[in-house]
């Protein structure tokens, strides 16, 4: 189960990708993070106000870790994901997002003492060898003159603090509802955001809304927030973060499906070889008879 809620996860974020890409010139960065939450917190509170009541002395006693979660996995991850996509393709963000599963199964062994076994290795190998080659295009000459914008270190950042932020969800505390746990991060993270979003506004613009944008704020703020976090949050609890960051690799896989047949991004025989190799280094990593290393 903890599996498939990381797949539906990861296939909801895919889609996100492409927002922040395909959106990029219409809504401005922080003013998308903001109403995204927005969105996520009214849509979760008729759900989750009873457990959160429930839970209001918890919520008191550990504040400051739900702040550090909702700062790290709330505001500040998927704003950079939005500054990334103004600078950056819709590919370039997936596969760098693919960074992030890396990120997470050393900070697992080091902040948890999960060991790394040969049996995970060698898949995380094969997946890397899939995204280096999707993101090469299978020429050897573009990858020796890779280029790299300002928007691919915005989404660098991103994924090491969404790392973070994935630890943080480990140390979830047993007797808080996942409900609670995610409305006060939606909560808190949305507070956070809202003297950025006045000062973009201010300086930039504000968000105008066109029934285009309010269809995507409505896809990022309840599929791509309510759904696809209550679904990956709930997947660290049942399988562990290493696990859960493996399926993290299948984002390039759909979200270049979702760039091709929504942007017109190409897809050929070596994103289809790159795919498959993604593929067979998930299913090699997260063998159920691997020995520790």
């Amino acid at each position: 189960m903890g599996y498939l809620l990381a797949i539906i996860a990861t296939i909801i974020w895919g889609g996100n990708f492409l927002i922040a890409r395909a959106f990029n010139s219409d809504i401005p960065p922080v003013g998308l993070a903001f109403w995204r939450w927005a969105i996520a917190v009214i849509t979760l509170a008729p759900f989750a106000a009873r457990s959160t009541v429930a839970d209001w002395k918890l919520v008191q006693k550990n504040l400051p870790y739900l702040a550090a979660s909702a700062l790290s996995g709330i505001t500040v991850v998927n704003t950079l994901i939005y500054i990334a996509g103004h600078t950056t393709q819709t590919i370039n963000l997936s596969l760098i997002a693919a960074a992030s599963p890396i990120f997470i199964v050393l900070m697992s062994r080091l902040f948890y003492g999960e060991r790394i076994s040969l049996t995970r290795a060698a898949g995380i190998l094969v997946v890397l060898l899939g995204v280096v080659l999707l993101l090469a295009g299978g020429s050897l000459e573009k990858l020796l003159n890779i280029s790299f914008t300002i928007g691919d270190l915005y989404m660098l950042l991103a994924a090491v603090v969404f790392a973070g932020y994935t630890m943080l969800v480990k140390r979830k505390p047993a007797a808080m509802q996942m409900k609670t746990f995610a409305f006060c991060t939606f909560s808190l993270g949305w507070l956070f955001l809202t003297p950025f979003y006045l000062l973009e506004s201010s300086i930039d613009r504000p968000v105008v809304f066109t029934p285009a944008i309010v269809l995507a704020l409505l896809y990022v703020g309840i599929l791509a927030s309510v759904v696809a976090l209550l679904a990956w949050n709930q997947a660290i609890i049942l399988i562990g973060p290493s696990r859960t960051a493996l399926i993290y690799y299948l984002i390039p896989v759909f979200s270049g499906i979702a760039a091709w047949i929504f942007l017109g991004e190409s897809i050929g025989l070596v994103h289809i070889f790159s795919i498959l190799l993604i593929v067979c280094g998930i299913s090699i990593a997260n063998r159920a008879d691997e020995k520790p290393a």
